[in-house]
């Protein structure tokens, strides 16, 4: 009998081993993932500083970048929990504790196009992945916009996650939130003219994170995001079927469904409400010329 627990204990002992050394491998890679350091050099963009293009990059922060770093962009708590970390979106202003104060047209390009951050390492939540799809001219107003902006005088915290956020970020659980890993940095995607035409509307759609949400061919997505409901299929063939351009409009303006359905947080609506009638109309014209797939299963 005595023999017998020894070697149980041997064993369990073996296999507690085993999960520690596992964990810790799994903490290291997402340190080492977190930790990596980018070389890219940008390319240059004009950034202009007409009203025009002002006006551009107002929109395009009005959509999406006070959504996170709040109306006066600077920034602030945006995730947070006991047993995770916590996150804050950073200060873009040039006030103190703004890297607006520090930052040069060419690291405003790295950062929202090629997510990396001054210091080299990936942004992390912000989906740079999305604005690589921007063109020069709405990413040169986008910069324009927020160096003119007046600056705010607030300290954020550096980003601080829990061992075991870090664990469960290497299994999976929360996707892959540190772009610069899979942005394409030498390919340029093509910039269609503005207008209301299908090419705009994929356009906005890349632009705006249609796929990232909803999946690469739009036919639905399970979020990485704990807890996110599954985001549904915008094709022909699936949530848009019997939808009218004026059922699209109010789903966007309004965050309710023709059947009555009120959109959540997950799906960023109050954002794309600020989008003007031509960009919903293209981005109408673009999911409704899309094939006709069924929902996706996975």
């Amino acid at each position: 009998m005595k023999k017998a627990l020894k070697w149980l204990g041997i064993v369990v002992g073996a296999l507690v081993g085993l999960i520690v050394l596992a964990l810790a491998g799994l903490y290291l890679s997402a340190e080492l993932r977190f930790n990596k350091t980018y070389d890219i050099t940008p390319e240059p963009i004009t950034i202009p500083a007409d009203a025009a293009s002002l006006e551009i990059g107002k929109h395009w922060a009005e959509i999406h970048c006070q959504g996170c770093h709040g109306e006066d962009l600077g920034g602030g708590p945006f995730f947070e929990d006991p047993a995770l970390g916590y996150v804050d979106a950073p200060n873009l202003t040039s006030g103190k504790g703004g890297i607006g104060a520090t930052y040069t047209d060419a690291d405003w390009v790295r950062a929202i196009r090629h997510g990396i951050k001054h210091e080299g390492t990936s942004v992390f939540i912000m989906p740079s992945n999305d604005f690589y799809y921007l063109s020069d001219a709405d990413l040169g107003g986008i910069i324009a916009y927020v160096k003119s902006f007046p600056p705010v005088d607030r300290e954020t915290r550096p980003r601080s996650l829990a061992p075991f956020a870090k664990v469960l970020y290497s299994l999976g659980a929360f996707g892959n939130l540190l772009y610069a890993e899979t942005i394409q940095h030498d390919v340029r995607p093509p910039a269609p003219p503005a207008g209301v035409t299908v090419d705009y509307g994929e356009y906005l759609s890349n632009a705006n994170g249609c796929p990232s949400c909803h999946g690469p061919q739009l036919n639905g997505a399970q979020p990485s995001e704990p807890g996110a409901p599954f985001a549904p299929n915008l094709t022909p063939g699936g949530e848009l079927i019997g939808w009218s351009e004026a059922d699209f409009f109010k789903a966007l303006r309004e965050g309710v469904t023709p059947g009555g359905r009120q959109l959540g947080d997950s799906m960023p609506w109050k954002g794309f409400s600020k989008m003007t009638d031509d960009e919903l109309k293209a981005v109408w014209l673009y999911l409704q010329a899309q094939p006709k797939l069924e929902t996706t299963t996975q």
